[in-house]
């Protein structure tokens, strides 16, 4: 890790908000759901999936819950109108599962119901440790009433993941797999990197062979690498798996995924609360800050 790399990494989650704001532009839609659209119509005609999500989690109130879902409904219905290759992440503290359990549920299962009228899907994003049980529960309930219309994620970092792999693999599997960015102890996260990948493609390996259906997320070209190698062992079939990567980082490598002959989805989010998500994505990939500051300062012009 390079000493600039190092310097983000220790200092992004205390840098104010207008200094974070033009590093953050490049991987953020926008504010509103218009420009979620726009740029998934982009990746579209450039034959790439998108996944959209409204920025926010850990809310506060239970109307927030409501328009969070409102707004839910919102973008399943824009992509049908819109015809987008396209679904909906969604995250269970903004669907208010740290304010009320029940309710948290009873929203996701309406956002889940109009997903299927529309023949759409809904990602359950994973969260932190606290929530990850909670998370699987709600998945195990709605896969039983909405197979092929909903699904969860697991996090390579995590050392229970293989378990929980094992343990998910009676029902319907539709999973995103991704290294992890929740701040965790060790005791329940690898802080190796080494050990992070080995878990990562260990959990890759058991979910392709329980017959997942798995979303491989990741910027980590070792790991492009040798998931590429995996599918290419197991003698799996494009529509048996897609890569996913995050809007605005390393688009090299996504075109390299695609010339490859893979499916790529690319995570799209919008919205106004887009500065604790900007700066996980700047702690997790420090990169990106040294890309959009060459960018700001004009180093990469000709």
């Amino acid at each position: 890790m390079s000493l600039f790399d190092f310097v983000i990494s220790k200092t992004i989650m205390h840098v104010p908000k207008p200094i974070v704001s033009p590093f953050a532009k490049g991987y953020i839609a926008g504010s509103r759901l218009e420009d979620a659209v726009k740029v998934t119509k982009e990746l579209n005609q450039q034959g790439m999936m998108t996944t959209i999500d409204i920025l926010g989690e850990f809310i506060t109130h239970f109307d927030e819950a409501i328009s969070f879902k409102n707004d839910g409904l919102d973008i399943l219905q824009t992509i049908d109108r819109e015809k987008l290759d396209a679904n909906l992440s969604i995250k269970p503290t903004q669907m208010g599962l740290l304010l009320d359990e029940d309710r948290c549920f009873d929203l996701i299962h309406e956002l889940v119901v109009e997903a299927k009228r529309l023949n759409n899907f809904i990602r359950i994003d994973i969260e932190d440790v606290p929530v990850t049980d909670v998370t699987f529960k709600f998945f195990r309930k709605l896969r039983e009433e909405f197979p092929g219309h909903v699904g969860t994620a697991f996090q390579g970092y995590l050392r229970r993941t293989p378990q929980d792999v094992i343990d998910l693999g009676d029902g319907f599997q539709n999973y995103r797999l991704c290294k992890g960015i929740y701040v965790e102890s060790r005791k329940d996260a690898w802080k190796n990197p080494q050990a992070i990948n080995g878990n990562f493609m260990a959990s890759l390996e058991l979910l392709f062979k329980q017959g997942a259906y798995v979303g491989i997320a990741t910027h980590d070209e070792q790991l492009v690498f040798e998931s590429m190698k995996l599918i290419r062992e197991l003698g799996l079939k494009p529509d048996q798996y897609e890569f996913q990567m995050l809007l605005g980082v390393d688009e090299e490598l996504r075109e390299i995924i695609l010339a490859a002959g893979h499916r790529l989805r690319i995570y799209v989010p919008y919205g106004e609360d887009w500065l604790p998500y900007s700066k996980r994505r700047l702690k997790e990939n420090p990169s990106i800050a040294k890309h959009a500051l060459k960018q700001l300062l004009g180093i990469n012009k000709h």
